[in-house]
């Protein structure tokens, strides 16, 4: 008889000492029923409340449960990068700890898997509870993703999803700095399946994404993929140097007729228009300057300071 496949739940988890405990109940009550054998391995990403003491709690609870403490907060996509640099399973589920993302739908990417995908993911639907803002901000962040990044992404492509075991080995080979795993995932290739869902109302704690977070993730996720923002910048340059050339002959135009200067107001509001455009251009360039002064460093994603987790 044949060892069952191996399934490694692995879901960051930053001050959500509320929840942990929750969403372990639900997974386990789950995967018990499936003929699969299981473990559940949180990322604590440098939580400051009681996070790390629920983990440790479930853990001696649960001989299926463990937890990896990183010494400080590196970030969700990093954490994400830790727990499947250290998965053993056959297939890697990632989630968030906060019950928006509903464990129900395992038993369907482990069916998908079985049939042969290599990624199953999800593609977050509108509900009810979600706000306008929420909605629009979601909306803009993948036309803007969409429209300027080499990787497409389909709209509400989430963190939740399952991998097979080639794939996240070849996340292990990955070191560049400050990874966006969305892209990643779909520029690996391999075979895929999206299972749409609607999210459940977040059980407890804050929400970790907020407007000016998700701003900078489309841009991290942006920068990562594509350099079309640098060919933008080189476009929008030569098309306001087009629009400056048409003001010459108007300026040999009031030379000729003795006409005076009508005022600063003018002068002024083109000089503050053209060095906001330089200035937008120079913090682009900055951007990619910087991504490669922060990979040249070669500093780990992550620095592990305690775990329970061994293979």
């Amino acid at each position: 008889m044949s060892t069952p496949a191996k399934v490694s739940i692995v879901i960051p988890a930053h001050n959500e000492a509320e929840n942990v405990g929750l969403i372990s109940e639900k997974l386990i009550e789950i995967l018990e029923k499936l003929p699969y054998r299981y473990e559940i391995l949180f990322i604590d990403d440098g939580s400051t409340d009681d996070t790390l003491a629920q983990l440790q709690n479930l853990n001696q609870q649960y001989p299926q449960i463990h937890y990896v403490e990183l010494s400080r907060n590196f970030g969700h996509q990093n954490a994400l990068k830790a727990g499947f640099d250290l998965a053993d399973g056959d297939c890697v589920i990632c989630m968030d700890a906060d019950l928006q993302h509903p464990p129900e739908l395992i038993e369907q990417f482990l069916q998908k898997w079985e049939e042969g995908y290599e990624i199953v993911y999800s593609k977050r639907q509108d509900a009810e509870h979600m706000s306008t803002h929420k909605k629009k901000t979601s909306k803009l962040f993948y036309w803007l993703l969409n429209k300027l990044s080499e990787v497409k992404l389909e709209e509400g492509a989430a963190d939740f999803r399952l991998i097979d075991r080639k794939v996240a080995d070849i996340f292990q080979n990955f070191s560049e700095y400050d990874p966006f795993v969305r892209g990643l995932v779909k520029w690996t290739g391999f075979k895929k399946f999206g299972i749409n869902y609607y999210p459940n109302e977040r059980h407890a704690g804050e929400t970790k994404y907020t407007t000016s977070k998700m701003l900078r993730f489309a841009i991290h996720g942006l920068t990562s993929f594509s350099v079309k923002p640098l060919n933008a910048a080189i476009y929008i340059g030569l098309g306001f140097s087009s629009i400056a050339l048409l003001y010459i002959p108007y300026v040999f135009y009031s030379i000729y007729e003795g006409e005076a200067v009508l005022g600063w107001a003018s002068l002024i509001m083109t000089i503050t228009f053209f060095s906001g455009i330089q200035i937008m251009i120079l913090g682009i360039i900055g951007i990619y300057i910087g991504k490669i002064f922060m990979q040249s460093k070669q500093r780990p994603n992550y620095i592990i300071r305690n775990t329970t987790y061994t293979k």
